[in-house]
């Protein structure tokens, strides 16, 4: 590996293929590194794909759709670090399918996960490489909530693989009685997705969505809510799940590894993947039973210290200073 004075500022390149303006999950994690990365004094910028510049480090989000950056990086510049971030698709749909993901992994200096129970699915001769970085945020004030309403938030683009209407789907399930609301919070990302949310809306009087808000909006809204319910099929490690630890608001999860990565194996709040009806049941109990939403409030508050910024950017920190000799 190159000797580079540590010394002397940095220019890194973080590829991400998500687009700039977008509220995508891998746009935002990028965007947290170059802030991280420039208040550590180096100069980072963001990029959809690696712009051929003679940069010290590359940081590729992706290890599927950056496999192009990071082999044309690595041919140029075979003796500079690149770091890996894996993405939930990388590590539950795409590892099986696109031999690309692990001639990224083969490529990277280092592979970061965002939760460690993603570990168990990389190959054990890649295994040396891996660090565990929790993303962070800055939280927001959680807000008084209301007595008239349960106020339940789905927040995340309306995609198959989110299993974006199991919460929708769930509400048949409770009662009359029931002070449940649900708000949808995210964009269609298809024609069919966004007539699906505009049948459901328009259908269930329980239901509302709202489509895509700014960031600040959705946190305003995640802050005032009872419980957020996180649906997906497959997460490497949900950034709003992140968020709402951050701000001490209750999660009802599917239970998959990557939510089981960022709440615990012991969390309370689990329910069968796919099983609107499991779902429901989970609602009930956290809307009736105290003592249940009590504890799910307390799991939460023990999760908030691998969220904060600090913690994420002294892992960042110490992962790039042991990359360059």
């Amino acid at each position: 590996m190159t000797k580079i004075n540590v010394k002397k500022p940095l220019a890194i390149e973080i590829i991400t293929p998500a687009p700039a303006g977008s509220l995508h999950g891998n746009r935002i994690t990028a965007l947290r590194w170059q802030n991280f990365l420039n208040k550590l004094g180096h100069q980072a910028r963001v990029s959809e794909k690696h712009s051929g510049s003679d940069v010290d480090l590359l940081v590729a989000l992706h290890a599927y759709r950056s496999h192009t950056s990071i082999a044309q990086f690595r041919k140029t510049f075979p003796n500079k670090p690149i770091i890996l971030v894996m993405t939930g698709t990388d590590l539950y749909r795409d590892m099986s399918i696109h031999p690309e993901v692990i001639q990224s992994m083969k490529m990277a200096n280092a592979i970061v996960l965002l939760q460690p129970a993603a570990l168990a699915l990389i190959p054990k001769n890649l295994q040396p490489n891996v660090h565990v970085i929790y993303q962070s945020t800055k939280p927001i004030k959680r807000k008084p909530l209301l007595k008239r309403n349960f106020l339940v938030s789905v927040i995340g683009h309306l995609r198959p693989e989110k299993d974006p209407f199991c919460t929708a789907k769930s509400l048949e399930h409770l009662s009359p009685e029931s002070k449940v609301r649900v708000i949808h919070l995210g964009k269609a990302m298809s024609s069919d997705m966004h007539q699906m949310a505009e049948s459901y809306s328009a259908e269930l009087e329980r239901y509302q969505w709202l489509n895509e808000l700014s960031h600040a909006q959705t946190m305003q809204h995640l802050a005032r809510c009872h419980l957020m319910v996180i649906s997906s099929l497959m997460e490497g490690g949900a950034h709003v799940v992140t968020e709402a630890i951050a701000i001490g608001v209750p999660v009802i999860a599917s239970d998959i590894p990557g939510n089981r990565g960022l709440l615990g194996d012991n969390y309370p709040g689990y329910y069968k993947v796919g099983d609107a009806k499991a779902l429901a049941k989970m609602l009930i109990k956290a809307e009736t039973v105290p003592s249940f939403y009590k504890s799910l409030e307390q799991h939460i508050k023990k999760r908030s210290k691998y969220v904060q910024p600090q913690f994420e950017m002294k892992s960042i920190k110490d992962l790039v200073n042991s990359l360059i000799k």
